[in-house]
């Protein structure tokens, strides 16, 4: 197929999933004409032939109308061997005869977006819909107005607020505090006002993109939403998007935009069947639920958000979370704590000389390079040590606690055992910290841990009961063994006041954890508190957990930290501390024998952070701070479920042969089984009316809607519904997961995706992320598509036997050396990111 000929159909395409129209239909008029008021006939689109510019009746552009039928969007094409930038001139005089703001450039397989009256064009994957740039149209951004925007330490307000400065009480310290905390009142403080300060600095040099580096409890969010209102306020944004990580941190990002923001903006956290996040001004998300099904494509144009905000940006910018983030143009506002620097200590041109590919996966990935800051200077920075001096954060008391065994795994000679082995004679095995309760396991060990943290844990200033506590475990096993170990404790210690609630286990194995995390925060985690009536103060008060409890989780009043196990990443170890940092009041209030209510309030000093494996140590004398960063690993062909862990030895395997008793084929024709054209049908029915399911998806917690209905919807009396009758009733050319039919059925999904539909989309997200040239990405397209498909063509490519794709009818030597050095990145790519498990038939 001729070049210009695949450009045309691919722009074709992009035009009407972005429901753009060629020809009148239901959905409306024809919006798609190549001059004025000229509607695209049949006979144009085949005069079109071999070349954009060169058509018999002088056509150059597609012309895009509004719902008015006046020009909207002057859409240059190219041909896909021309960079689409090369007719940006062209496109932008084209515009302004025709007094359009709006412009795409593309050549069908690489597209920019450019509005011509803010800035620079932008890559885009998918092309912008109409009602986004009607949206957008009415958008005047103004950044003079953004840069001298007054911000004061009430500029975002969560209540309204009485005016406090002309109070004659209001220098009262004590009074005034009261006051704050009574009327849940929040003021910025100067860092955080000089953190939006700096922002606007960097807006007047042109900059788009900022990264604000601030130590954990510092309040990024509440600096977010001082952002937030500034873009909002100056009209430099209609629509915002905060992107998170984890489900809890989306739940706590919206419940706080509501108290700072609500007297301004209505705001709205983006599920699926809630209120229309087009009615928001800000939209909260987590990545995970705009990747899933690559909703973000479905459900958003690429100009729907003039300022996206990552939350933990050094997380959401990894892997394919990075897709999403790069989908939207606009401004780009980072947040974190603990960027990553892929580059520090790195030569770049010496990198770029001798790996360039590698060069580029360290650029993608570094926190710093991504949101335009260069040399590992972040747009603002506030660490951990400027909140202690400003006496806004607390530092702990380090417990640095070893047994006999710990202190010899620590040590540079480990712990030796001895072993009898399967010929009966003894071998010596080594054993260091980072097989604790890996391959080394000891109760003893474990009961001795436990048992010293309940002796040596701060107590709750009111109540005397152990402080609320966060212990970070090696693995979920362990995380189970330390639960009941300290429940048991808890109940010698404290006889009938726990039952069991004192630990908890909070890993991704157990249902409703994230919940769990929110209650704990929120001082209601199995009830409150048993010591005092009517304080408010979780009745559990430790949280066992492995990672869930690090990044981003808020609870300011943790007394202690725990951990049970080694660590050897500086960016864990800090975000793990960053837990117990916040600065806290206890409050408790009663009524004395007259009912006048008696205040008490004592203050969070500082927190322990119990270290039974020598952390602390190990980042203060032995880690090199100036080591270069590793890349993350490659992991395999494909990311599919884990192999099983070998049964343990007590187990019985059968080796009773167990033959093919009966056998038998039948082949189905084009029109199928009546049950296949029915049975979805019924099975949508079925889920639709099921109170708990609905109530799973309503929340976000798919996995629990799925192990329900595998257990009491699937292979029951009646319908003898199952995943694979499912899957045989769609007839579609792969394999669909239960995820998948259940956001068919809840509408979360206009159609399932044909396997096509996601190479293309891997496709896609590939080019966004690695911006190949453009004479590159034909072959690459075809490289991509192959690999995924054909186990034949990863055989020979694993083995290097390059000699057999002289007879492989899919990808041949020719192809690859045209590929010219795009081989690896692409394989990489695949490995890291493509299920591979989604193409299979």
């Amino acid at each position: 197929m001729a070049k210009e000929a695949r450009a045309r159909i691919r722009i074709n395409k992009y035009l009407e999933d972005a429901g753009w129209r060629f020809f009148d239909t239901d959905a409306g008029s024809a919006n798609i004409c190549l001059e004025t008021n000229v509607k695209i006939t049949e006979q144009d689109l085949s005069d079109l032939g071999e070349d954009f510019e060169k058509t018999k009746n002088g056509f150059t552009d597609y012309i895009l109308l509004d719902d008015k039928g006046f020009p909207f969007v002057v859409l240059e094409a190219k041909k896909e061997d021309k960079d689409p930038l090369a007719g940006k001139e062209q496109a932008r005089k084209y515009a302004k005869s025709l007094n359009v703001r709006f412009v795409i450039l593309s050549n069908g397989n690489l597209h920019y977006f450019w509005d011509i009256e803010t800035g620079n064009p932008h890559i885009i994957t998918a092309f912008p819909t109409c009602e986004s740039l009607t949206f957008k149209k009415s958008f005047k951004p103004n950044t003079d107005n953004l840069a001298r925007e007054y911000v004061d330490s009430d500029y975002v307000a969560i209540t309204q607020k009485p005016d406090y400065k002309s109070d004659p009480n209001w220098m009262d310290e004590e009074r005034r505090n009261d006051f704050i905390s009574d009327n849940n009142l929040k003021f910025l403080r100067d860092y955080q006002i000089n953190a939006i300060k700096s922002l606007q600095d960097a807006v007047k040099e042109n900059k788009s993109r900022f990264l604000f580096e601030m130590a954990t409890g510092t309040g990024k969010t509440l600096v977010a939403a001082g952002v937030i209102k500034l873009f909002l306020r100056t009209g430099n944004a209609k629509r915002v998007l905060f992107l998170v990580d984890r489900l809890e941190l989306e739940d706590q990002a919206w419940k706080n935009f509501v108290k700072y923001l609500k007297n301004d903006y209505k705001s709205v956290i983006y599920k699926e069947n809630r209120d229309d996040w087009k009615k928001a001004e800000i939209v909260v998300s987590t990545v995970q639920s705009f990747l899933f099904n690559n909703k973000y494509k479905d459900l958003f144009s690429p100009t729907d958000f003039d300022l996206v905000i990552s939350d933990e940006a050094h997380r959401s910018i990894g892997g394919n979370s990075r897709v999403v983030f790069e989908y939207f143009t606009g401004y780009k506002l980072g947040l974190t704590a603990t960027p990553k620097d892929y580059l520090k200590k790195i030569d770049e041109k010496d990198l770029a000389e001798r790996d360039p590919r590698k060069l580029e996966r360290r650029q993608l990935l570094d926190t710093y390079k991504t949101f335009g800051c260069e040399a590992s200077s972040p747009t603002f920075r506030y660490t951990l040590l400027d909140g202690v001096k400003d006496d806004y954060l607390v530092n702990p008391i380090v417990v640095d606690a070893r047994t006999d065994i710990t202190t010899e795994l620590l040590s540079e000679m480990g712990y030796s055992v001895l072993i009898e082995n399967e010929e009966g004679q003894e071998e010596e095995k080594i054993y260091f910290q980072k097989d604790f309760e890996r391959k080394f396991f000891s109760e003893k060990t474990n009961g001795t841990l436990c048992k010293t943290f309940l002796e040596k844990a701060l107590k709750d200033p009111l109540t005397g009961e152990i402080g609320k506590s966060i212990i970070f475990c090696v693995s979920q096993n362990h995380a189970s063994k330390i639960t009941q170990i300290l429940n048991e404790l808890a109940h010698k210690l404290y006889p009938g006041k726990y039952n069991s609630d004192f630990a908890v286990q909070v890993t991704s194995s157990v249902d409703s954890a994230q919940q769990m995390t929110i209650n704990f925060s929120n001082n209601n985690l199995n009830g409150h508190s048993v010591f005092k009536p009517g304080y408010i103060s979780s009745k559990t008060r430790v949280c066992v957990t492995v990672g869930m409890m690090t990044t981003g989780y808020d609870c300011e009043d943790i007394l202690n930290l725990c951990l049970m196990r080694p660590i050897f990443s500086p960016q864990n170890f800090i975000q793990m501390k960053g837990r117990g940092t916040r600065k806290y009041d206890f409050v408790y209030r009663e009524k004395d024998e007259l009912g006048k209510v008696e205040k008490y309030v004592v203050k969070k000093e500082r927190f322990k952070l119990f270290d039974f494996f020598a952390n602390c140590e190990y980042f203060e004398e032995k880690f090199n701070y100036d080591e270069v960063i590793e890349l993350p690993p490659e992991t395999g062909d494909g990311p599919g479920p884990p192999p099983p862990p070998p049964p343990p030895s007590d187990e019985y395997e059968s080796t009773r042969l167990d033959p093919l008793k009966e056998f038998a084929e039948t082949s189905i024709g084009l029109e199928g089984m009546k049950i296949d054209r029915k049975f979805f049908e019924k099975f949508e029915e079925v889920i639709k009316g099921n109170e708990y399911v609905k109530d799973k998806i309503y929340e976000g917690k798919y996995e629990e809607a799925e192990s329900y209905i595998r257990k009491e919807v699937f292979d029951k009396p009646e319908e003898y519904f199952n995943l694979d009758k499912l899957r045989k009733s769609v007839k579609l050319d792969r394999r669909l997961s239960l995820r998948e039919i259940l956001e068919k059925v809840f509408g979360r999904i206009k159609k399932f995706k044909t396997k096509d539909d996601l190479l293309e989309e891997e496709i896609e997200k590939f080019i966004s992320l690695y911006h190949p040239e453009n004479k590159f990405i034909h072959i690459i397209r075809q490289f991509m598509k192959a690999y995924i498909l054909d186990v034949e063509l990863r055989e020979i490519l694993n083995s290097q036997e390059y000699g057999r794709l002289e007879t492989n009818p899919g990808f041949t030597m020719k192809d690859l050396k045209e590929l010219d050095g795009w081989k690896d990145p692409v394989v990489e790519y695949i490995k890291d990111y493509v299920p591979l498990n989604a193409f299979v038939a």
